[in-house]
């Protein structure tokens, strides 16, 4: 079931629901720091078999990241891929020759493509494979008894190699119903021997793909099977997970039997592992938290919280005691005690997706972040040291995701998230709600006066805009306004139109946009006008207000007007001309500065848009930049804030700066 699969990508998807983010190449530089925060999403993890403290991991994103220490610390060293949308959930390393490294990978954005990656270098360069180019790769193995013998399962079927790679056939033609491909397992003393779990069932074949046969006795019928092992010491005990739960056989898969013990809510169950030094014991990754049997799978007991989402497991070769996670969210847990408590061990892994980013405004060591997709565990972070240590800041918000995040001239931070808008005192420790709208009830004349009416606002808060004399919100239910700091909050829908994304004023001067128009008032609210954008504009992603002119970004473009929205010119003069994040007024240094999801480049303006010069190449797919301690800070899609080299020969100041050629 193909719906089952999805739920895997959870967080991926709900990037491109809520954000609607085309997030387009960007090479990998390694001079710009990524600060954090910690954590994230992980998809895989493999160690090195000649030295398991050297582990890799992979990504959702292309990128992979790699521990020399058995992941205490993480540093990033690779990106497969042109784009940031290859899905790495398999990694495997030669164990007769460690420095030929392999890596599955698939595509959010195109989900029948993807590619077979390899590296005979230990990692430091990767190439395709030739013959796997283009195929959505969802499984991989290598055979224990002939490393040159490797499978690779994908949508459109099972494909094998038997020279390390080299070339490879497509051992499931015969048989039109092998497809979609979720999991791979080989035989460890037969490399002919085959196990292929598909999204309906499984199928096995003895001879090398010849012939196939389905292995469904005892499975229940229409189940996604995620997971296959085989046991290391006795061929014949097979366990396979499914959305239905987890099975054994102890005939090679001729017959299964359902295990119990795994409650029916944690039976998305993404991968098995076996325990390489006892087989006794397996683990169950599930949507639910980590399972783990030590008698072969007769009893079961979690160990870890159900909201751990588990996606792959990894035990150390030399101690059973040594379990590592990889999971989504919470980004790499690792136990010493055989699975009794976990910690976090993300030091130098960075996976977020920052959407706000801001300094404190009376000390610029003190760094706001505001996250999405990571509930619980995500929030708003801060540091207080220039982004060298984080601390997670979000209690009260209850696993909100945070869309904006200002300061007040006080040092109170107000957060927009999926769900209303939240206050946080300076120097405070939890959030308080600040959701109070109050509608006025209009009594007709000679009636007694009604009573105002009050509710609160749920709507998802895109934008928030703060000024001496007035709150707004940008939301999902229109725009509101508060004149009491957040007190209570008036409004709407304006014009009809209520789902609004960026908010942004100049005096009288507002700028209020939707996914695809800006709506302008000249004189604070009291009057509207929609600016008439063209139909090609659909996805603007934030206005903004500088010397009069009305600019925003969007995926087709930056644009501005000069005359309050009346007309509106495409600024391509040095911009990319789409896929614009950003445009921000640089008070401290009067210029523009744009970010694009095309480049990665930070570009900056000194005459009001009319011409732009490129600034430093960050080498990441950018949100937001802004200029904190002479240095650009920036926001990004998937790998947190990042920040400027002390020797970047571009200046963040705009003070006779290295200029470079478009």
């Amino acid at each position: 079931m193909i719906s089952e699969r999805k739920h895997f990508v959870s967080r991926r998807s709900l990037l491109f629901v809520l954000l609607a983010l085309c997030c387009a190449s960007a090479a990998w530089a390694g001079q710009w720091t990524a600060l954090g925060p910690d954590g994230g999403d992980v998809r895989s993890l493999a160690y090195d078999p000649q030295n398991p403290d050297h582990i890799f991991l992979g990504t959702s994103t292309g990128s992979l990241f790699s521990s020399t220490d058995g992941g205490k610390n993480w540093s990033k060293f690779a990106h497969l891929g042109s784009g940031d949308d290859y899905v790495i959930d398999h990694l495997a390393i030669d164990p007769q020759n460690t420095s030929k490294m392999y890596a599955a990978a698939w595509s959010v954005e195109n989900q029948q493509a993807g590619d077979l990656f390899y590296s005979e270098d230990a990692g430091k360069s990767w190439e395709t494979m030739p013959a796997m180019h283009g195929k959505s790769i969802r499984a991989m193995a290598i055979s224990a008894s002939d490393s040159k013998t490797l499978v690779a399962g994908a949508v459109d079927g099972v494909f094998r190699s038997s020279d390390a790679g080299k070339s490879w056939q497509k051992i499931s033609a015969s048989n039109s119903d092998i497809h979609s491909i979720e999991s791979i397992a080989i035989d460890p003393k037969d490399p002919n021997a085959i196990y292929a779990g598909t999204w309906h069932l499984a199928w096995k074949t003895d001879d090398g793909g010849a012939n196939w046969h389905h292995i469904s006795k005892g499975m229940i019928e229409d189940s996604d099977v995620f997971s296959i092992i085989v046991d290391s010491t006795n061929p014949s005990v097979v366990f396979a997970s499914a959305c239905s739960g987890i099975y054994k056989s102890q005939s090679a898969g001729e017959s299964f039997s359902k295990i119990q013990g795994i409650p029916f809510s944690a039976r998305r169950t993404r991968v098995l592992k076996q325990d390489p030094s006892n087989p006794a014991i397996v683990y169950a990754g599930t949507t639910e938290g980590l399972w783990k049997t030590a008698d072969a799978g007769k009893t079961w007991n979690r160990v870890t919280n159900p909201d751990v989402v588990v996606n792959d497991v990894m035990v150390d070769p030399r101690n059973s005691q040594r379990v590592m996670l990889a999971t989504d969210r919470a980004g790499v847990l690792a136990s010493d005690d055989g699975a009794k408590t976990f910690l976090t061990t993300n030091h130098g892994y960075t996976h977020r997706y920052v959407t706000a980013i801001i300094a404190d405004k009376n000390d610029p060591n003190t760094i706001f972040v505001g996250v999405v997709n990571d509930r619980e565990l995500g929030g708003v972070f801060v540091s207080k040291d220039g982004g060298q240590h984080w601390t997670q800041k979000s209690k009260g918000l209850d696993g909100r995701d945070v869309f904006a995040l200002k300061q007040t001239s006080n040092g109170e931070l107000v957060a927009g998230t999926n769900r209303g808008m939240f206050m946080l005192a300076r120097n405070g420790s939890e959030w308080s709600p600040i959701n109070d709208v109050v509608n006025h009830a209009t009594a007709k004349k000679g009636a007694p006066a009604k009573a105002e009416a009050h509710s609160i606002l749920t709507a998802r808060v895109s934008a928030i805009e703060i000024t001496p004399t007035s709150w707004m919100a940008a939301t999902s239910a229109g725009l509101f306004t508060s004149s009491n700091q957040g007190k209570s909050w008036t409004g709407g829908p304006v014009m009809g139109k209520q789902d609004f994304v960026s908010v942004q004023s100049d005096g009288k001067l507002i700028a209020l946009a939707t996914r695809s128009d800006v709506l302008v008032s000249k004189d604070n609210g009291a009057t509207w006008q929609s600016s008439g954008l063209s139909s090609n504009v659909t996805s603007i992603r934030a206005v903004t207000i500088s010397d009069g002119q009305i600019m925003f970004a969007s995926r087709e473009g930056a644009f501005r007007s000069p005359n309050g929205g009346a007309g509106w010119e495409h600024m391509q003069n040095g911009l990319p001309d789409k896929n614009i994040s950003s445009i921000s007024y640089d008070q401290s240094n009067k210029r523009l500065l744009a970010t694009s999801t095309e480049t990665g480049v930070v570009f900056e303006s000194q005459d009001g848009g009319h011409t732009w010069t490129r600034g430093p190449d960050t080498g990441y797919p950018l949100r937001q930049v802004s200029v904190v301690h002479g240095r650009f800070l920036a926001a990004t899609p998937f790998d947190g804030v990042v920040i400027q080299p002390d020797n970047d020969d571009h200046s963040a100041s705009s003070e006779a700066p290295t200029r470079r050629s478009n």
